[in-house]
Formats: C-alpha cells, sequence, structure tokens
C-alpha cells in the first residue's frame, strides 16, 4: 500500500529531486562565433539548488575575464546519471555537442578515456596535486595518465536517531569504530523497547535495481574480504568464487530481517531518505549531500558517523574532450584548475558536496572563508531552490567531533573504489541482476548466487 508522505519527507526529497530531475531541457549550444570566446561545461544538476556553488564557481571565472580572455558556460544535463552518461557518449562520439569540459562520474574515467573521448592533462590543469586526498586523485587515471581532476567527492555515511536509542536503553552517541555487530545490537535494543511512533525496522539503504546496489554490495564485499577487488588497475577480471561467497554472504546479513525494512529492496535515494525522515527506521545510510537537510529535520536528535566496514567511493571529476581545439583545450585546463583550487573545494564543502582536498578539512567549523562564491560564506546551504541559504548543519558533533574533519574526511580517505574498467556499465548491470535474486521470492543460496555471479561476470571482463 503507498505511504503518504509526511511534509517533513516531501521537503527533504524535493532535494533529491534537483539530482533526479527528468523535465529540464539541455540549454541551446552557443551559435556561431562568440566574442568572447565561451567555454562549455556540461554536468549533471547540482544538487545545491538553482544558481547553485557551480554556476556560482563559473561565474567567478568569468568575473576574471580580463584576465584569461573567455568565459565559461554551464550546461546541466537531464536525466538520472544513466541518462547522462548516455547522452555525453552519444554526443562526443557524434561531434553533436559543443562541449569542452565534461563533468563524469567517477565511474566513468576509464570509459572515456578508453574511448578517446576525453585527452591526457597535463600539470596546468591542477594545482597543489599532493592536496587532493589520495583514494579521490586515483580516481582521475587511467592507463597511468591522468585524464580528470576531482571536483567534488562523495561517500557513504550512517545516520540515525538518537531518540530512538535513547528510548531503548542505548547511547546515544555512536563512536567511529562501530561495526555491523554493533548495529544489529543495536537494532535488537530498538526492537525489544516500545516502538517509536512509526518504527518498523531498523536501518535501510537503495538496493533497488539500479547503481545503488552495486554501491551496497562493494561496500559488503570490500567489508568481508581484505583488499577485495573485482578487477585489477589494467580492468582484468581477478575475483574469484570463494571471495564472491563471502560477499555474498555479508551483504544477506546486512539486508536481511528483521534488520532492514522490507522494502529496502526497491528503495533508491529518496525512498531511503523518506522512510528515514518518516521514523520508519532508526538507520539510514546515504550521502553526505543530505545532511544539512536531515539536520533541519531532526536537529540534535540526528546523529551522523562513518558507515560500518568499507564504503564505496562517489563523486565527480572534471575532463577535457577531444573535441575541443588545442586552443581552447589549454583555457579549458585552466578553468578546471579554477574551479577544483583549494578556494573552490571549501566553497563545495560549505555548499553540502564532499570536498576533494585534505586543505578544505583543516578549519572545521566553517573558515577559512570561500572566497569564490560569497553566498556560501557564511555555512552549508542545501536549500531546494538554492535562493536562501535557511538550511545549516553544523560542523561541530556531540564531544567535540568535527563532521569535516572526523568523519567525513577519512570515510573518503578510506573508502573503495567500484572496479576500474571501461566494461563498467556491462559489469554493474551485471551485478545489479545476478545479486537480484537474493531479492526474490525464493533466494538461492549463497554460494550458488556468487557461483552465477562469477561465470557471468568472467563473461563480460577480460581475465
Amino acid at each position: 500500500m503507498a505511504r503518504r508522505l509526511t511534509a517533513a519527507a516531501l521537503s527533504l526529497l524535493s532535494l533529491l529531486a534537483l539530482a533526479s530531475c527528468t523535465g529540464k531541457e539541455t540549454p541551446e549550444q552557443p551559435q556561431g562565433a562568440a566574442d568572447p570566446p565561451r567555454i562549455v561545461v556540461a554536468s549533471g544538476q547540482d544538487v545545491t539548488g538553482k544558481n547553485g556553488i557551480r554556476q556560482q564557481l563559473i561565474d567567478a571565472w568569468n568575473a576574471r575575464e580580463g584576465e584569461h580572455g573567455y568565459r565559461a558556460r554551464l550546461v546541466e544535463l537531464p536525466g538520472s546519471a544513466d541518462q547522462q552518461r548516455s547522452q555525453l557518449l552519444g554526443a562526443l562520439q557524434s561531434g553533436g555537442a559543443e562541449y569542452d569540459v565534461v563533468n563524469l562520474d567517477v565511474t566513468w574515467i576509464p570509459e572515456f578515456a578508453a574511448a578517446g573521448l576525453i585527452r591526457p592533462l597535463t600539470g596546468a590543469a591542477v594545482k597543489s596535486p599532493d592536496d587532493i586526498i589520495e583514494a579521490v586523485d586515483r580516481t582521475s587515471f587511467w592507463d597511468g595518465e591522468r585524464y580528470a581532476v576531482p571536483f567534488n567527492s562523495d561517500v557513504g555515511l550512517l545516520y540515525y536517531r538518537k531518540d530512538h536509542l535513547r528510548d531503548a536503553g542505548a547511547s546515544p552517541e555512536l563512536g567511529r569504530g562501530v561495526t555491523w555487530a554493533d548495529l544489529r545490537e543495536l537494532i535488537d535494543a530498538v526492537n525489544d523497547a516500545p516502538k517509536p511512533e512509526n518504527y518498523q525496522e531498523g536501518w535501510t539503504t537503495q538496493l533497488a535495481a539500479y547503481e545503488g546496489r552495486t554501491v551496497n554490495a562493494i561496500e559488503a564485499f570490500a567489508s568481508a574480504v581484505p583488499d577485495f577487488a573485482l578487477t585489477d588497475e589494467d580492468g582484468r577480471y581477478t575475483a574469484d568464487e570463494a571471495q564472491l561467497t563471502a560477499g555474498v554472504t555479508e551483504l544477506r546479513e546486512r539486508t536481511a530481517s528483521p534488520y532492514m525494512l522490507d522494502e529496502s529492496s526497491g528503495f533508491r535515494e529518496a525512498e531511503s531518505l523518506s522512510a528515514f525522515a518518516e521514523g520508519r527506521t532508526t538507520f539510514l545510510r546515504h550521502w553526505p549531500y543530505v545532511y544539512p537537510a536531515l539536520y533541519e529535520r531532526f536537529k540534535g536528535e540526528l546523529g551522523v558517523t562513518r558507515l560500518p566496514g568499507k564504503a564505496v567511493l562517489g563523486g565527480q571529476n572534471l575532463a577535457v574532450t577531444s573535441n575541443t581545439s588545442e586552443q581552447r583545450a589549454a583555457k579549458a585546463a585552466e578553468l578546471i584548475a579554477f574551479l577544483t583550487d583549494p578556494d573552490s573545494e571549501r566553497c563545495l564543502l560549505r555548499a553540502g558536496f564532499a570536498a576533494t582536498r585534505t586543505s578544505a578539512y583543516d578549519h572545521p567549523g566553517g573558515t577559512p572563508e570561500c572566497r569564490h562564491a560569497s553566498a556560501y560564506s557564511a555555512g552549508p546551504s542545501a536549500s531546494p531552490t538554492g535562493e536562501s541559504a535557511e538550511v545549516k548543519a553544523p560542523d561541530g558533533l556531540s564531544g567535540g567531533v568535527s563532521f569535516s574533519r572526523d568523519v567525513l574526511l577519512p570515510s573518503l580517505s578510506e573508502a573503495v573504489q567500484r572496479p576500474r574498467t571501461p566494461l563498467y556499465g556491462a559489469v554493474t548491470q551485471t551485478l545489479i541482476t545476478e545479486l537480484g535474486a537474493l531479492y526474490g521470492h525464493r533466494p538461492p543460496g549463497d554460494a550458488q548466487v556468487a557461483k552465477n555471479l562469477d561465470e557471468a561476470l568472467s563473461k563480460v571482463l577480460p581475465g
């Protein structure tokens, strides 16, 4: 039976809608010669809203037109991430779009690089590379060459309701070393106590037949198998059936009743956020950008900490297309260097994204100021319209813990990557399909699921 969403849930979901809206058409491309010349940047939609942080950084570059002689123009692509990938592939392969810079999901870099759609970058495109978080920067390379520069990162976090834990007689503060075994004990405690209003099950996540299922699977596999990797640095298949069996067992245990909300097997980001906002679960696995909106909803009763076990790295990187001319490519590299410089990364962090540079986390609490985009100098703002800075979440958590320095930065630094391969689209579809058996009417045993997955991946990947 469909549930009526609460006003609070709808408010939170409006934030998610910005990242997945399909109704906005791509702006027209520049016609003919422009004066001054333009650099066109193609990107997915900005979760920080209308006139969000990405546009403001573009505006800051344009304000310095006298220094470099170019103006930049941001084109936001409609649709889901998969749809955006298809649009970019088609446009760059046909030469039908005048894109000079593309903002690519970290999993797409090998595919676009191997296809010759983006070009290797020189040092001019990146300032202070040693300042970029190492795990994040590795997503920019393929076949030994840098093809991109990290723009904004992402990583799974654990959100929880302190009041649920307190009412169950448990500590409302979770340390950074919480494990999945600890989580199950806490869920048992909540289940055994008088139920909170609207409460159904312990936690929720994103397990629908899309990329969220792949993310949760890789997190489980990497937690169960030390140094787990489906592929090597050349994109060759390296896992085996025993490793996959251990990973499938871990995934099943995490997502079994009575711990996980049953409906989570069909949840994407929006549905899982809604369930948590309605109080139907105590715990939620989600991304950093929902922290300001969740804090606005729950204030001091919201907890956030590192995800137990391994967390998967997400985010987007900026690359220069192969279609652009050498002269424009040089200016595009300058633009990328500006959009990813230390001040830009501080601006992104303040706006609700996960910054890619260590220096952005040096001053928890909001300093030094974001100078490139003054609208974000006062703190994070992830309002659904982007027209105000009403939604603010404190960097300081209980016990002197800093959200940015003590939760977000170590989560990014220790995150694991999804398979690095030009065939990532086929790999993630294989994972989504084969692991769907776990959530069917009569799921097979772990070993059988792993055997089927191993055979399917062996057909998709070389090696």
